[in-house]
């Protein structure tokens, strides 16, 4: 995981209060609540899904897990352990979403 001296700095405060911020506001445009679940996905950091109160997602990706959890605890968004269940249950999916899974699985349209 990331070094906890790194994450003091000013810079990282910053853009803690930046993802924070990003995270309120897709809360407040997908029905006004938001819940998000914390992935870390190697060196690259942590990805932060959020799932709307209307079933709209979207994701952020943190430089670190600390930074990311730090961002949703401050943006006042629920947050799960696990991607599953009920949280799961809530995402509602598009037509690009289906489009774009087929594409990946059977051939169908190019991911550009």
């Amino acid at each position: 995981m990331a070094d906890s001296t790194l994450e003091e700095t000013p810079r990282a405060q910053r853009r803690t209060a930046r993802l924070a911020r990003q995270i309120h506001a897709f809360a407040a445009s997908h029905g006004g609540s938001a819940e998000a679940n914390v992935a870390y996905i190697g060196e690259r950091g942590a990805r932060i899904v959020l799932v709307g109160e209307n079933g709209e997602w979207g994701d952020l990706v943190a430089p670190s897990y600390d930074m990311a959890l730090r961002a949703v605890e401050r943006s006042g968004v629920t947050v799960h352990e696990d991607f599953d269940g009920e949280f799961a249950a809530k995402v509602r999916t598009g037509r690009y979403e289906w489009t774009r899974m087929a594409g990946i699985q059977i051939g169908g349209p190019a991911n550009t």
